[in-house]
């Protein structure tokens, strides 16, 4: 199996792929758009892709693409991210000024940058912050990565889960052109996973959300965003927790397709035990 993850060699992605995927091929690209295109030209490759934090909230963008590409989603993975600040070797703590990282590290790791006077440099990603010190020879720089990134470009850790708060997971989704989905068990932990953009009317969203209610199910996440094109209307990416061949599901999918514009499912999948729902 070839996965495809955003970033250089060292990125969280490319360890939450190695978790669920050891074997498999891990592809690097450079952005994230690049790994959905891909995956949509051949339907054979697969795609690993952080969607939100526990402390800085969902990756911006990432709901954009999904619903430019309908990937579908075939699994969620929740991996426990362990920031470092790392440089060259032999550089102190004090001789730095900057710390370059993607915007979400740097979010998740303030309490340091704020202890130690640092000026934040946002960054494509983790690991490309780590191999810019290394290429550039900095030694007023440090980046926010993770231990293989460190390993990778030969800098070195000087100071290990640096995370604001040690609970911080990110959820990635795995995702890939063809529509797979698991058996329907009735006793089964699952979620079905949909984008909708709701009609321009009064009270659109509250009749949307109403057949959930009626039908007794539940939604992990509901969140909306703009469509790019207007301010006026909004799209929602909402989780399901069900399958979409149980009868309340289809019946709540039923009901919210009379009172929507669009409705695109992007997978169903097994529910992590990480949310023990």
């Amino acid at each position: 199996m070839k996965i495809l993850y955003q970033g250089n060699e060292g990125a969280y992605s490319q360890l939450a792929a190695a978790e669920i995927f050891p074997e498999a091929d891990l592809v690097s690209c450079k952005t994230f758009e690049n790994c959905f295109k891909k995956c949509t030209d051949d339907e054979n490759l697969r795609a690993i892709i952080p969607i939100e934090n526990s402390i800085a909230g969902r990756v911006a963008d990432i709901q954009y693409l999904m619903n430019k590409y309908k990937l579908q989603i075939y699994a969620e993975h929740f991996h426990r991210v362990s920031h470092n600040l790392i440089a060259r070797p032999g550089v102190a703590i004090s001789n730095l000024k900057y710390v370059r990282s993607h915007s979400q590290a740097i979010s998740q790791c303030q309490r340091i940058i704020n202890e130690y006077g640092l000026e934040p440099i946002v960054a494509a990603d983790t690991a490309g912050s780590a191999k810019y010190i290394s290429d550039n020879k900095l030694d007023n720089e440090a980046a926010i990565a993770s231990t293989l990134a460190a390993k990778t470009y030969n800098l070195e850790v000087l100071k290990s889960n640096i995370e604001d708060d040690k609970k911080n997971v990110t959820r990635f989704l795995f995702m890939g052109k063809k529509i797979e989905h698991p058996e329907y068990k009735e006793n089964g932990k699952f979620l079905t996973s949909c984008i909708f953009k709701v009609k321009d009317k009064p009270a659109a969203l509250y009749k949307c959300l109403g057949g959930f209610a009626t039908n007794d199910v539940s939604l992990s996440k509901l969140e909306s965003f703009s469509d790019q094109s207007s301010f006026e209307q909004y799209l929602f990416l909402c989780d399901i927790v069900g399958h979409i061949e149980d009868p309340k599901v289809q019946k709540s999918l039923e009901e919210l397709g009379f009172h929507t514009i669009s409705l695109e499912i992007l997978g169903v999948y097994k529910a992590s035990k990480f949310r023990n729902l």
